[in-house]
């Protein structure tokens, strides 16, 4: 039996102060989910919107749901309902779909822009100057029921560590550039959402606020 409780404590004595964890609970079971919440666990990260839908319905409703795959415009409505924050915005499209849907749900949903650094075709998120311009254009100041919270991205998937720190490193930068200029006086604007599992010890490094771990605590997935 994978030691759940043993590597989710491991994770968080490594943290430090200021940095949240979010449990990657996606293709776990929900017992498992709930072996992590017995301990104080309370943000988990899922990325298809049917099995968070059914993770939701049987477990304890203070768990702070954050999606943090890819998300298609028609998925939003499945979630908009309930999720605490959408972690990976890459489009204009879809944001006003969050918008939209957040509207007829009542309520507001926090989400996080995501950025396209790593050298690698295959990760979704905005390059700089397409954030900047979504940015620079307005259309998000007008919306009332989405707030943005800060970035997330993804670092390249290899061994070089100076690689995977350079790019949180032009992360970091521009978040700070962003904030300046655009959410100076807001508060709500604070999150740096990078690192996982092989890579959190230098995302923490490089501001990162939250990291996103699953594997290490929950072990192989069960596809």
């Amino acid at each position: 039996m994978y030691d759940i409780k043993g590597h989710l404590h491991e994770v968080l004595d490594k943290l430090p102060v200021g940095v949240r964890l979010v449990a990657v609970s996606k293709f776990h079971p929900e017992e498992e989910v709930l072996m992590a919440y017995e301990e104080g666990q309370r943000v988990f990260g899922e990325s298809h919107e049917q099995e968070l839908a059914r993770k939701v319905q049987t477990l304890p409703n203070d768990i702070e749901w954050h999606f943090i795959g890819h998300l298609q415009t028609n998925k939003v409505k499945y979630i908009a309902p309930f999720i605490s924050m959408i972690e990976a915005v890459d489009s204009l499209k879809l944001l006003r779909e969050i918008e939209k849907q957040a509207a007829k749900a009542n309520r507001t949903v926090r989400v996080l822009l995501e950025l396209h650094i790593a050298e690698e075709a295959t990760k979704y998120g905005l390059t700089l100057d397409a954030c900047r311009q979504l940015l620079a254009d307005g259309e998000w100041r007008q919306m009332t029921h989405v707030q943005i919270c800060g970035l997330m991205m993804m670092a390249s998937n290899v061994d070089d560590e100076q690689q995977i720190a350079h790019e949180f490193e032009t992360a970091a930068n521009f978040f700070d550039e962003v904030k300046q200029q655009f959410f100076p006086n807001d508060p709500h604007f604070c999150e740096r959402s990078w690192g996982m599992s092989d890579d959190y010890h230098i995302a923490v490094r490089h501001g990162s606020t939250m990291v996103r771990i699953g594997t290490t605590i929950f072990g192989p997935r069960v596809y």
